[in-house]
């Protein structure tokens, strides 16, 4: 199976020394994650690598390839893998990783669908997946992908699906939250690395609300029998059920009917004052052309950007003129309206280059997990070529009270070695700096002065253009920062 790189031909991948193991992949122990270079390997033992030759050759599989639906996957020559795996295969890979707990509500459901749509295919095949969590799938900026292809594994008849509590806690479940409760799921799933538990569902949802779609057979029911088979085995419960006649026709029809309901499932979040911030935030027409000017020169000054962070992205003005002149852009918003509203708008343009993520600046993703390692952090995956930073340094050390030495070190530290920072800087008189002002006592931000951030900067690395914009309070500096 050839790998659909992006930007790269499929080459045969040196094993060597610089192999590390990906602390997010332990929990399968017939397969395991490795990162060699640029290259994201796969090992597998005997039974993983025969699974995968059936899955390879099956008439299912090929196809989910070809759309892009399942990451791209080969294997390597015979003897590439390292001693105690018997064979590797090498992925495409994915040019920003993030977390369930950082995307919107549409895009989770736009995972789960693809999950089910997934499953659906396989189980006619004689195949299943292991596993239903939200982790395993990733983004190539608008558009889904399935990324475990460890979890296939072939159906033995009469057994439910391995992943159904999977799929529930960490998709289904934060999508109830959302479409009957109006609830952001986002911290749920970021407190949780395993998901919602249905007996914390259940508390949620007593009385009338037991009604809601979905919420009976698999919050409820799925609880009860949780609870009635605690002391029971796995084992004893799929003897149980193959005695009961369970077949592969339930279970696709099981599937089928979970796809439908979340089909049926939608969240709209009430407006809030971030969803027009565009309209609302006082620049004018010769302001916006010149801050427009200024971030186009700043991303094509040194040949094609890799990554780009667009922090505080709003609708996505900039991360699509990013997209022009770069690889791959991260859209960064904190409120999971806007990034809902960016999200849908991407998908429709059926936009590849720009991932919209859900994060709170001033409380971004830490690592999670095992050891804090399995879900890495958002500054441990950022080292941006570019950083831009529009209309946000006010808002993180005016309206969040964070320092600003410490709001510039933070942007800094998003870069790679070597990369640009592209940072306005919106000075105490600016309108909406006044606004965030007058909440605030009296005199509690000296520091906050254009001089002062001009210095923080030039001790950061070295100021190679600045722009005050015709407004005249605001000004826009791009940075080349150090090593």
């Amino acid at each position: 199976m050839a790998i659909p790189h992006l930007g790269r031909s499929p080459r045969p991948a040196p094993i060597d020394a610089d192999l590390r193991a990906e602390p997010g992949s332990f929990r399968d122990p017939a397969n395991r994650v490795f990162h060699a270079g640029d290259d994201v390997l796969r090992a597998l033992d005997e039974t993983a690598a025969a699974h995968w030759r059936a899955l390879a050759g099956s008439a299912f599989f090929p196809p989910l390839l070809a759309a892009g639906k399942v990451c791209g996957t080969e294997e390597l020559p015979t003897g590439s893998a390292p001693a105690a795996w018997a064979a590797m295969l090498r992925h495409e890979r994915i040019p920003f990783v993030s977390h369930p707990y950082e995307w919107s509500f549409a895009m989770l459901r736009d995972a789960a669908l693809l999950h089910l749509e997934i499953l659906r295919a396989a189980l006619p095949a004689g195949f299943t997946t292991k596993d239903g969590s939200a982790y395993n799938l990733q983004w190539r900026g608008a558009e889904p992908v399935f990324i475990d292809v460890g979890s296939f594994a072939p159906l033995r008849e009469g057994e439910p699906w391995a992943g159904y509590r999977q799929f529930c806690q960490t998709l289904l479940y934060p999508l109830l939250l959302g479409a009957h409760l109006g609830l952001d799921f986002q911290p749920w799933l970021r407190a949780r690395v395993d998901g919602i538990e249905p007996d914390q569902m259940g508390r949620l949802f007593r009385g009338a609300r037991r009604l809601l779609p979905g919420v009976l057979t698999h919050v409820h029911l799925h609880g009860s029998v949780q609870r009635r088979n605690a002391g029971t085995s796995t084992a004893d419960v799929r003897a149980q059920l193959r005695a009961a006649g369970y077949t592969r026709e339930l279970a696709l029809a099981t599937v089928r009917g979970m796809e439908k309901l979340v089909r049926r499932l939608d969240h709209q979040p009430p407006a809030s004052h971030w969803v027009d911030y565009q309209r609302t935030c006082g620049y004018s027409g010769d302001d916006r052309a010149g801050k427009e000017r200024f971030v186009t020169d700043a991303l094509t000054g040194v040949g094609r950007r890799r990554l780009v962070l667009d922090l505080g992205a709003n609708d996505g003005r900039y991360s699509r003129l990013a997209a022009r002149h770069a690889d791959y852009v991260v859209a960064v918003e904190q409120d999971p309206a806007v990034v809902d509203r960016l999200y849908r708008a991407l998908r429709g343009e059926g936009e590849r280059r720009v991932l919209p993520l859900v994060m709170d600046l001033a409380d971004p993703s830490p690592g999670g997990g095992w050891r804090g390692v399995e879900r890495a952090s958002f500054a441990g995956r950022a080292g941006a070529d570019v950083v831009l930073a529009l209309a946000l340094v006010h808002h993180l050390a005016i309206g969040r009270n964070v320092p600003l030495p410490e709001v510039v070190s933070c942007l800094a530290s998003l870069a790679a070695p070597g990369g640009r920072l592209v940072v306005e800087f919106v000075h105490p008189d600016d309108p909406m700096a006044g606004r965030l002002l007058a909440n605030k006592p009296d005199g509690i931000f000296p520091g906050y002065r254009r001089d002062a951030f001009e210095a923080l900067l030039a001790a950061r690395g070295t100021v190679e253009q600045r722009l005050e914009l015709p407004s005249g309070t605001r000004t826009l500096y791009r940075v080349a920062l150090g090593d």
